[in-house]
């Protein structure tokens, strides 16, 4: 059993030193102003930020720093405030502190969350449509979309579906989800957390302290580890998931039937272990399949462990399919954006990391796809997804200022792959000048997809910015096009 974590902070008086002033920062900023305190904040690259170098701020007259996601622990000022014994918290530690009663009453909106390398953003827009479904008011939150600090602090919400990154949870030590999931681990941001093992370290987080279940995918030995190691309440319990034929405590897929094992009856009950929830089909995500009318797997997987989210909130069966129904993806996800001369366009802008491209290329027939990929790689390597998916490609058009490393992988692992560079001088035209290269290399019936790997920031802005430069191009209203 974990400890108590701390009751209700009370900020009155507080000197608070608020590092980051994005979205994130200026959110925590207005409530700790809004609870009382005073606020600080420091960013080098915000005009209106009160401090823009560390040597302007003193520690000695701050009581509390919250960092934003972006800051590394190494970061100077965060290293100072921790020897001088000043708590540094994230965004999200504050907000599960200032939570607030809910106005139906019962006590704070519970927390079910999601973490993991990808799927996060698609899990919990769909655990999110799944709770609407069955008539509860529940945001989608966190690291994509509102800042948890302010759905924390509005009563009106019935419960929160809660995407956390390894950089929220690294600094959070109090939080206590109803239920958490953490989806897959595979190296990335290891610049930021200096290891495997401290970026996997940050993610188990998330398991801390867990009222009902630690979600997992049954198959993954590192995840079943992590819930097994996790310090959680009395009574919760693992909730593996599955694409096979679920055992008992699991939720998978029998006959093309999303089933539910695990929230079927009581613990206890005697029926258990033979019987099954039926909670949506696999034609429930038709409108989620790629363009061959394929649901790649791990969406399926993602739909699973939505669901026995859900399904630890004490949400019905019928909602899993409804909400499923309901649920629309968000841009840059597997997005079809055109077809030219008989070929297929996808942007999966989000695929940042080589996990993401990894699944994103799984969901194409062999020899179908001219690939579209490269940025800034962060250190990472890609032999073993260049390997494990040379099968289904065509062809290569790299972008990006790290096109080595993939470059270097696809002649090791895929030899045979017309590769081609895209001189990445010119940051204006590079992807119209990527997608010109792919329609040269494409065959009708072919996928040109961008599933690049590797972060945005080399050329783009962000991930979006960089997907919507492959939309225009693909439709000829790029400048350079």
């Amino acid at each position: 059993m974990p400890e108590e974590p701390p009751g209700p902070t009370d900020l009155r008086g507080a000197r608070v030193l608020v590092a980051g002033l994005g979205v994130t920062g200026r959110a925590v900023r207005d409530i700790v102003l809004a609870r009382g305190a005073s606020a600080i904040t420091l960013d080098a690259r915000a005009p209106d930020a009160d401090r823009h170098a560390d040597d302007e701020v003193d520690l000695d007259s701050v009581d509390l720093v919250v960092a934003s996601p972006g800051w590394r622990p190494t970061a100077p000022v965060l290293v100072a405030a921790g020897r001088r014994g000043v708590p540094v918290w994230s965004e999200v530690e504050l907000a599960w502190r200032l939570r607030v009663e809910r106005a139906r009453g019962g006590g704070p909106a519970p927390w079910l969350a999601v973490t993991g390398t990808n799927g996060k953003t698609t899990t919990v827009g769909m655990l999110a449509a799944i709770c609407s479904a069955a008539g509860l008011d529940a945001p989608a939150v966190g690291n994509v979309g509102t800042p948890v600090v302010e759905a924390a602090t509005a009563p009106q919400h019935d419960v929160l579906a809660v995407e956390l990154s390894s950089f929220q949870l690294h600094f959070t030590a109090s939080m206590r989800a109803r239920a958490a999931a953490v989806l897959n681990v595979a190296a990335d941001h290891l610049d930021w957390h200096g290891s495997f093992e401290a970026y996997a370290a940050a993610k188990a987080r998330i398991y801390h302290g867990v009222e009902v279940a630690c979600v997992y995918d049954a198959g993954d030995p590192l995840l079943e580890g992590m819930v097994r190691d996790a310090d959680v309440a009395d009574g919760a319990r693992a909730v593996g998931v599955t694409l096979g034929v679920p055992g008992p405590g699991q939720l998978g897929v029998v006959d093309d039937v999303l089933v539910d094992r695990a929230f079927h009856l009581p613990v206890g009950h005697p029926g258990r272990a033979g019987h099954a929830a039926e909670l949506a089909t696999l034609a429930d995500l038709a409108h989620l399949a790629g363009p061959d009318g394929r649901v790649a797997p791990h969406v399926v997987t993602n739909a699973l462990a939505a669901a026995a989210l859900a399904r630890a909130n004490d949400v019905p069966a019928a909602a899993v399919g409804d909400g499923l129904r309901a649920y629309l993806p968000g841009a840059h996800r597997v997005e079809p954006v055109g077809r030219l001369d008989g070929v297929a366009f996808v942007d999966d802008s989000k695929a940042t990391n080589a996990h993401a491209a990894a699944a994103s290329l799984a969901a194409f027939a062999p020899g179908s796809v001219v690939w579209v990929a490269g940025g800034l790689a962060k250190g990472a390597a890609f032999d073993d997804l260049v390997r494990s998916r040379s099968d289904r490609l065509r062809a290569a058009v790299l972008i990006g200022v790290d096109a080595s490393p993939l470059a270097q992988a696809l002649a090791r692992h895929a030899p045979s792959i017309p590769v081609e560079v895209v001189d990445p001088t010119d940051t204006g035209t590079v992807m119209s000048r990527a997608v010109t290269a792919a329609r040269r290399l494409a065959r009708p019936g072919d996928t040109v997809l961008l599933a690049p790997a590797c972060a945005s920031m080399d050329q783009f802005a962000s991930y979006a910015d960089r997907g919507e430069a492959f939309t225009a191009a693909v439709r000829g209203t790029h400048p350079g096009s």
